[in-house]
């Protein structure tokens, strides 16, 4: 059981303008963290994106650079960015207010877990009980973060998606992909739900995220996932969450243990000095050798809701990607009606894109939520309920489920 607070409304802007192109310098990167936190040694200059990229959403955001259209009274967007890549973008229209290097394909690190949840959520229920064994933990890379599954312990379908989306636990997704069929099917799965939603410049090795070859995606894919997830209702809540009560050891004829598990999202807990944001509801955060810090977020003030993406910012250390995230969505919610959108988020290929349609695929929604007044989000948990959640705003951050007009095409797919 949650506590949830805010309901929102849905957001649509007239937004006119000619272009303004403006391409930031980069700043040597600094050695990015591995999966346990430490700095790599080795490092060398930031790589140049490439010349020609994906059209997905627009001609825009093809090209190399930032991408911004900014109207008489708009807001300069923020001094020192050095994500790599990054993208805001109107959570309901799927505007994108500004976007640089979009469709760069980069290693995605735990951002890749969105991909994972919005695909084998829906098929497994949350009140199904596993017993995990040796085989599920198998391939379980080394330094992977974990969040304490045992072998020949039980454990429900909601247990391991909480400690998916709290504490990034690899173990958790090896053990759920192991309940859909195993890591090669799952794999499969998410790589065909990936291409259904237009995120073409996804390639899916691992459903965890951890680095492996030729592993990819990019800020505009990341952020598409994002808003496919976030028309779930779990997936809402999950990503929301701010702390819960995981399943411990077992001994016979005792209670069974439990030990509390905190999110990794730094703006949603304070952790690290970063204060929390007004308003955030998710999504994912993530860390890797190969991919540096990585961060999608959803945030909402008053009627606007925002999904900002950020992807391996250079130097600072690990709250660079959060403050620059936070930076991005003060920017965002300023600049609403005040710049021509860049391009847009696509709807799934399946999607019904008439002005009265919704997705051809069924989304679950909580219309309960939409009633509810907003608070502007919060930055501690607003209950415990039962010792088992302690959830934000994020549990009623609903995106409308009508999708917005505009290409349904692939575009031009460049590497």
């Amino acid at each position: 059981m949650s506590a949830k607070t805010t309901a929102l409304t849905v957001l649509s802007a007239a937004l006119l303008a000619p272009a303004l192109l403006v391409a930031p310098a980069h700043a040597a990167p600094a050695p990015p963290a591995d999966a346990k936190g430490e700095p790599s040694k080795a490092s060398a200059p930031a790589p140049a994106p490439p010349v020609s990229m994906s059209t997905v959403g627009g001609s825009l955001l093809g090209q190399p650079g930032t991408q911004v259209n900014l109207l008489p009274g708009a807001p300069a967007l923020p001094a020192n960015l050095t994500g790599r890549s990054w993208i805001v973008a109107d959570a309901e229209s799927g505007e994108v207010l500004a976007a640089h290097n979009a469709h760069w394909r980069l290693p995605p690190a735990s951002t890749m877990k969105m991909l994972f949840a919005d695909t084998v959520l829906p098929g497994l229920p949350k009140d199904q009980v596993h017993k995990v064994t040796d085989k599920d933990m198998e391939g379980v890379g080394p330094g992977s973060s974990l969040v304490g599954v045992k072998e020949d312990l039980e454990y429900s379908v909601h247990d391991l998606w909480l400690g998916v989306f709290l504490r990034s636990g690899n173990d958790a997704v090896h053990v759920l992909s192991a309940m859909n069929g195993g890591v090669e099917k799952t794999v499969k799965d998410m790589q065909a739900h990936a291409e259904e939603l237009q995120a073409l410049d996804t390639h899916v090795v691992s459903p965890d995220g951890y680095d492996a070859p030729e592993q990819v995606s990019s800020a505009y894919d990341l952020t598409l996932v994002a808003r496919s997830g976030l028309q779930k209702q779990d997936f809402r809540e999950y990503c929301g969450t701010v702390s819960a009560k995981f399943p411990g050891l077992q001994e016979a004829g005792k209670p069974r243990d439990y030990f509390e598990i905190q999110n990794t999202n730094r703006l949603m807990t304070g952790a690290g000095g970063i204060a929390p944001y007004k308003g955030i509801a998710g999504v994912k955060n993530g860390n890797t050798t190969m991919a540096g810090s990585t961060f999608t977020g959803a945030a909402q003030q008053g009627s606007k809701k925002l999904l900002v993406t950020v992807m391996n910012p250079d130097g600072g250390g690990a709250n660079q990607v959060y403050e620059q995230t936070a930076a991005l969505f003060d920017w965002g919610f300023a600049a609403v009606g005040k710049v021509k959108p860049v391009g847009e988020l696509v709807p799934p290929k399946s999607a019904d894109t008439s002005s009265h349609g919704s997705p051809a695929q069924s989304h679950e929604n909580d219309p309960a939520a939409a009633g509810k007044d907003s608070g502007g989000g919060a930055g501690t948990a607003l209950a415990v309920a039962g010792g088992v959640l302690a959830v934000l705003a994020g549990g009623a951050f609903v995106v409308n489920r009508r999708w917005p007009r505009g290409r349904r095409g692939r575009g031009e797919e460049l590497i």
